[in-house]
């Protein structure tokens, strides 16, 4: 019973501290109340991030994607050129295989019709595999309305029936599309 004093001061003290620490803590940090401006210095408008925006070191067959770091924010040539060969290898991978769902997330509409219709008339092979894909030059780079247009050239060499004595040389030229203000990564074949 002589403990049961020691307790209830134990928590009045502990209680105070508490008191203490968080008015301290309101002290230094302070509170929120509400709409406050963000510190720092104010953002550029498009028009002056485009004017400032330093592009980077491009190849000779790649010097006209400058273009396309003037209209966008976020471009990166070497991410482009490597998602145009993945997508490249998808679109072809899923035309062989009649994989239309696929096909229809990364195709314009009316691509993708042309490609439908292809499957529809057995005009693709399952058969056939990459053996290597590399972007030769990009040949043009245009902007109409709101859309964004790069055009590649790609060399592929693919054989067919897992027999490497098959592979042929493909020459294709494909144009990639997307829409300036797009946040998404992807870009859509708009045209071969």
């Amino acid at each position: 019973m002589v403990y049961e004093g020691f307790q209830f001061f134990d928590i009045i003290v502990f209680a105070g501290i508490a008191a203490f620490l968080i008015y301290r803590l309101r002290n230094v940090l302070g509170k929120r109340s509400g709409f406050e401006k963000k510190i720092g210095k104010p953002q550029p408008r498009e028009k002056e991030i485009n004017s400032t925006k330093n592009i980077p070191q491009l190849k000779e067959n790649e010097t006209k994607l400058s273009k396309a770091y003037e209209v966008l924010t976020d471009f990166d040539h070497k991410k482009f050129l490597e998602g145009a060969k993945f997508a490249f290898e998808t679109i072809i991978n899923a035309f062989n295989n009649s994989d239309k769902k696929t096909l229809k997330n990364l195709l314009t509409k009316d691509v993708f019709l042309i490609f439908e219709n292809a499957i529809e008339e057995k005009k693709n092979n399952p058969n056939y595999q990459f053996y290597s894909i590399v972007v030769d030059e990009v040949t043009n780079v245009s902007v109409i309305d709101s859309l964004i247009n790069i055009t590649i050239k790609i060399t592929s060499e693919q054989f067919k029936d897992n027999d490497e004595s098959t592979i042929s040389k493909k020459q294709d030229t494909w144009t990639f599309q997307k829409k300036i203000n797009s946040n998404s990564p992807i870009w859509l074949l708009s045209s071969t």
